[in-house]
């Protein structure tokens, strides 16, 4: 059970969200106004609305003003759908929107939806214009009045183009036939009724297809200039009224955002009746709050109820702590909502993404804070791009304003920038050049030397020495490293890692580079980040339950620990039988492994209900399932080598031949190298943030994550370009 902060003190942790309680108040009816609008001015309230089940009670009535600030708001929202409305810089006084609205607001909303009005039909007008040009246009090299191509009753009129003239030619030979000064297939044939059939067969046999004629009388090229005139005026006419438009807008938009806010907290307020239990002399309020604000609304509303209960929520036992609505566990869960958070709030955009976790659960937005940034930098690794994509959060930072989602995107950008910035570092790489020599050895001299010798030290495919290659403005970087970057410092860790400095991703060890080391480290990261997430899934149930009616330790056991088992037993087993683990490891591992699926087995059966004969094939189906989901992190190896290699085929292929002596050609390299880059930055920010999400959202929450969490709603707008009261 969860305790009551207010009695404790105690403060949750970043890793929870917060706790809430169930607030239940009742008052005179005619003081239901008063509370709502505290209500309003708190945004402290997730409302549970009334579903007019309990007798002697209904549902409330707007307020008098609902329908005049309703019809309002309908206006407002259409001129914002039909104007390009800026938000303001700074807040505006909400006294200020107010006497605008009372003023002259509604006037210019009103020419506002009268321009977009005039130029709708403007459009639908020019398109009609256009559409008969089209067909007089094709009717013109006929050189026939348009009141002659039909309306006959004993001549039957072909208008229409062919594709073999000398076909429609034979057609009409027992009538008259009028072709195109432009000779472009368009045909005017008129036979007597009797023979129109017998020609209609023939035409299309030349492919004929029928023009419509459109109605009128008179030349088609004086109607067609006629036409032409009209829908120039009728263009210039919208063009104008576009102009209008767009300096309303420049005038009257900050207004009208600032009024719709208005607008839209004024019919939230008048409409709120309609949520909340009335009778014909009282009313009650339910809803969800954070604990941390009890003693707050508490004494807000105390003056106008007449009863307030404020009650922290208490899981039951077994109820799992999400949505799940079984005929064991029906529990009502609150709202969630997260803790106050600084650094770690950009990441908050993913985990919404997903979908909030249930109540009582972890919540996985401080975790991502350190492993998201990690897995991008670790693909992305490029110093330049780092850079890059720093300077682009720094600049959504700046252009934000007001607007909240933007400031998040630009710090969420700022982290992934400073994770590729760091791992660049690490690399050695700036815009797909490795610029840092590799593994370097001084204790032989030039003649035992079967690579490269350069001032003293023998070199293994020294990138930055043997190629010559790099650019001032690149090779200048070995400066940021000790010793110029001729250095290699090396960690051993167990099970064959390695942990070198520098680290060369795309290089072969073979050849001096760790691309075998990167391969490795990216297994053990998937191990070790899947077993942090079946530890937490482990920790949930233990406390809370599988939403299923189990709970405690020996549930939470077999739902988690029998993976943990296996994803232990099986990395013992792979190691023995393809690292030097040896027989004894292999043996051990798939001892382990074996018995997980054994254990496996019951929890199908015992926990999710399927039948054990089944359990038989599914367990060991399930328990190899394990494995991709580990394999599937050596993306972070793969997803950087190919994008290094994009890189690289730029500079090689581009920038290597840059001669200018042959001007033209350099600049038209150079625009090609420029392009090269921004493509590979612009695929660096893409797919590596496609691979991050999926080894969080589907290798590593399924372990434990449940997203059933409903947002914490609280009543009352929240002010984006308004301040002061309401």
């Amino acid at each position: 059970m969860l305790s009551d902060p207010r009695t404790k003190g105690i403060q949750m942790s970043q890793v929870h969200t917060l706790q809430m309680g169930r607030l239940v108040a009742a008052g005179s009816k005619n003081k239901l106004s008063e509370v709502i609008h505290a209500l309003a001015s708190l945004e402290a309230l997730h409302i549970v609305d009334y579903d007019d089940s309990e007798e002697g009670f209904s549902l409330g009535t707007p307020g008098i003003k609902s329908e005049e600030v309703g019809r309002d708001l309908v206006r407002a929202r259409a001129a914002k759908s039909v104007v390009n409305a800026t938000t303001p810089s700074r807040p505006l006084k909400a006294e200020e929107i107010r006497s605008k609205l009372e003023g002259d607001l509604q006037r210019e909303i009103e020419e506002a939806l009268d321009l977009s009005s005039k130029i709708t039909d403007l459009e639908t007008a020019i398109g009609s214009l256009r559409e008969q040009g089209d067909l007089l246009a094709e009717l013109e090299p006929l050189g026939v009045d348009l009141d002659l191509l039909s309306g006959y009753e004993s001549i039957v009129a072909f208008v229409g183009r062919v594709e073999d003239t000398s076909a429609a030619r034979e057609a009409s030979s027992s009538g008259l036939i009028i072709e195109s000064k432009k000779q472009d297939g368009m045909v005017a044939v008129f036979l007597r009724n009797n023979d129109s059939k017998q020609a209609e067969l023939l035409l299309e046999s030349a492919g004929f297809q029928q023009t419509p004629v459109p109605s009128g009388s008179g030349s088609v090229s004086v109607l067609l200039s006629k036409i032409r005139t009209e829908m120039d005026e009728a263009i210039g006419e919208k063009t104008s009224l576009e102009g209008k438009l767009d300096s309303w807008s420049q005038s009257h938009g900050e207004s009208l955002v600032c009024g719709l806010e208005v607008l839209e907290r004024d019919h939230e307020i008048l409409t709120a009746p309609v949520r909340v239990a009335v009778s014909d002399h009282a009313f009650v309020i339910d809803g969800w709050l954070e604990m941390r604000r009890s003693d707050e609304v508490e004494r807000e509303l105390k003056g106008s109820c007449l009863h307030i209960e404020i009650a922290p929520f208490e899981m039951e036992a077994g109820g799992g702590g999400h949505g799940h609505s079984d005929h064991h566990h029906d529990q009502q869960m609150p709202p969630i909502s997260y803790q106050e958070r600084s650094s770690s709030r950009p990441m908050e955009l993913l985990t919404d993404a997903v979908g909030r976790p249930a109540y009582g659960r972890i919540d996985p937005t401080v975790f991502m804070l350190i492993s998201y940034p990690l897995f991008f930098g670790m693909m992305l690794g490029d110093m330049a791009y780092g850079l890059a994509t720093i300077a682009l959060g720094s600049f959504l930072i700046l252009r934000s304003g007001p607007n909240e989602m933007v400031m998040l995107g630009g710090k969420f950008l700022t982290y992934i920038g400073l994770g590729t910035l760091l791992f660049g570092y690490i690399y050695g790489e700036f815009a797909g050049f490795e610029f840092l020599p590799h593994i370097e050895t001084k204790y032989k001299t030039a003649e035992e030397c079967s690579y490269i010798w350069h001032q003293g030290y023998c070199y293994k495919d020294a990138y930055m020495l043997e190629k010559g290659d790099l650019p001032s403005w690149v090779s200048w970087m070995t400066a940021l490293y000790p010793n110029d970057g001729r250095i290699h410092y090396v960690l051993e860790g167990p099970f064959g890692a390695s942990l070198t400095y520098p680290f060369h991703r795309v290089t072969p060890v073979d050849d001096g580079g760790n691309l075998e080391h990167l391969i490795l480290l990216t297994i053990y990261l998937g191990i070790i980040h899947i077993f942090i997430g079946l530890a937490i899934g482990f920790r949930d149930i233990l406390l809370y339950g599988n939403g299923h009616g189990g709970f405690g330790f020996v549930c939470a056991f077999f739902e988690k620990g029998t993976w943990m088992l296996l994803l232990f037993g099986g990395f013992l087993f792979a190691y023995g039988y393809v690292g030097p683990g040896g027989t004894e490891m292999r043996n051990i591992g798939g001892a382990i492994a074996g018995t997980s699926v054994l254990m496996l087995m019951w929890t199908l059966y015992r926990y999710h209900g399927v039948p054990f004969p089944i359990n038989v094939g599914l367990a060991p189906i399930e328990a190899v399932g394990m494995m991709p989901s580990v394999i599937s992190y050596v993306r972070l190896f793969a997803v950087g080598a190919v994008g290094v290699k994009i890189a690289e085929t730029a500079n090689v292929n581009l920038f290597t031949k840059i001669d200018f002596g042959d001007p033209l050609i350099a600049v038209l390299l150079i625009i090609g190298w420029i392009l090269g880059q921004i493509f590979a930055l612009v695929l660096g920010l893409f797919s590596p943030n496609i691979h991050a999400a999926r080894l969080h959202f589907v290798e590593w929450m399924r372990q434990y994550y449940d997203s059933s969490g409903e947002a914490f709603d609280p009543f009352g707008r929240k002010s984006k370009f308004v301040e002061g009261d309401y």
